[in-house]
């Protein structure tokens, strides 16, 4: 899967390629990630970042991964999960993982990467979709509300 679209809030010459993460994408991959994480104060072993980048190339237990580029340089990432679930018979999509770096943001890339994965998950027959987000990321959620529904579900984590 490769889109290409001129993004309507830029000039004609300004193209977005979104497509998966190949090896040759690491090290930008990375710098996004990195950018991501740090929103949450987080920090991860470099262990960490090699397996994940290891298993969204091998495609492992579904682990998926799509980068947008605007021209050579890698603007936004996504990261998705294919799984099977106990209330339909065909597996649901997970998108754990939206960043768009600063300099891209409010030009319809996140639009355009999240409407990639809901295309990607309809060729394999998945019209579920979910993620989470941080009840203050108010910026984000503006557009949440415009491609998806929030529901009132609370989240729990196992207290270690």
């Amino acid at each position: 899967m490769i889109l290409i679209f001129a993004r309507p809030s830029m000039s004609d010459t300004a193209i977005l390629t979104i497509q998966p993460i190949v090896a040759a994408d690491q090290g930008q991959w990375r710098a996004l990630w990195q950018q991501y994480l740090a929103i949450y104060q987080t920090e991860l072993p470099d262990a960490t970042y090699s397996e994940t980048f290891r298993r969204i190339l091998a495609g492992e237990a579904d682990t998926c991964g799509c980068i947008a580029f605007s021209g050579a340089c890698a603007v936004e990432l996504v990261h998705y999960l294919h799984h099977q679930n106990f209330w339909n018979i065909t597996p649901t999509c997970h998108l754990p993982d939206v960043f768009t770096a600063p300099e891209a943001r409010g030009k319809g890339v996140a639009r355009a990467l999240i409407q990639a994965v809901f295309s990607a998950s309809a060729k394999d027959g998945i019209s579920d979709v979910y993620w989470l987000t941080n009840e203050t990321n108010y910026a984000d959620r503006i557009l949440y509300d415009q491609v998806g529904v929030k529901t009132p579900f609370i989240v729990y984590e196992r207290v270690q």
